[in-house]
């Protein structure tokens, strides 16, 4: 595939791919515990990447600091990410709210972007990140419940936080490092640290279904190899405020399908919602 048509391609796919991890969520949840899953997908996702890695005769780095980031990195986008959004929707969050916070993350990334990468916010870009988040919302408004316990909110604010400066950190320090290379340690620092809190809080259940195999198997290969090699993509070749944007239209992708594969309801609401997102992301990502 050219350079130029994986830029064209890249964004939208990556978009289709990400909105299928909360389908995968809702498939799994019956069937293993949340922290208990993760930490068996980071393993898997090691263990591929490692053999394409090996196929590819890529080098690894030689440097401490260049794994040092790496691991940085992959606690933040991943173990403190994942993990934390998972905490605490099983710790009582509702999943509309928890979808709510994450919707935070384009808004926190332009405030940030310009002190620490010192990317300049245009105002066109911040309408489209306003009318993007206010998509995002009338999306999740219907399916918002009562009620948020402050412990599983804060960790959800954290997890929010913790990708937004996770992305910036993966932009100052990936350089030139290989992306599959750099996909493997950043899952050995998810694993690292998702390991000790599965130890300490679950028993490790997973019924081995077939639900949770294929499940499984598509967080490895789609969510884990496919959607996060597309993100690094992004964030090497693109500005961090216009790739965290691109997370509007998840909700509004994920409610397509949970439509088409559950028949759950759209409202109108959520519609209006649909085209506020994809107008304000068009907006924020215009050259």
């Amino acid at each position: 595939m050219t350079s130029n048509l994986l830029a064209r391609v890249a964004p939208p796919l990556f978009v289709l791919i990400w909105a299928t991890g909360f389908i995968v969520a809702r498939i799994v949840a019956p069937h293993a515990e949340p922290l208990t899953f993760l930490l068996v997908r980071y393993v898997l996702a090691i263990a591929v990447l490692v053999v394409i890695v090996m196929l590819a005769r890529v080098r690894w780095p030689r440097d401490a600091r260049t794994w040092r980031n790496s691991l940085i990195a992959g606690i933040l986008l991943h173990g403190f990410y994942l993990g934390g959004v998972f905490w605490a929707v099983k710790h009582g969050l509702p999943a509309g709210i928890t979808a709510l916070v994450a919707g935070l993350q384009p808004l926190v990334t332009g405030l940030l972007a310009m002190p620490l990468l010192g990317e300049r916010v245009s105002p066109r870009r911040w309408f489209g990140i306003g009318l993007g988040f206010l998509g995002a919302v009338l999306v999740i408004l219907p399916k918002l419940g009562v009620g948020a316990p402050p412990v599983a909110l804060g960790v959800a604010v954290l997890a929010m936080l913790s990708i937004t400066l996770g992305t910036i950190w993966q932009k100052r320090t990936a350089g030139a490092l290989d992306m599959r290379v750099n996909a493997v340690i950043q899952y050995l620092g998810a694993a690292a640290v998702t390991a000790p809190v599965v130890l300490l809080t679950e028993s490790g259940h997973m019924d081995l279904s077939w639900a949770l195999l294929g499940g499984l198997a598509w967080a490895v290969f789609g969510l884990s190899i496919g959607a996060i090699g597309l993100l690094l993509y992004l964030i090497r070749h693109g500005a961090v405020t216009g790739v965290a944007t691109l997370l509007y239209l998840v909700p509004p992708v994920a409610a397509v399908m949970a439509y088409l594969l559950f028949g759950e309801t759209l409202s109108w609401v959520q519609i209006v919602g649909m085209a506020c997102a994809a107008l304000g992301v068009a907006i924020a990502s215009r050259s």
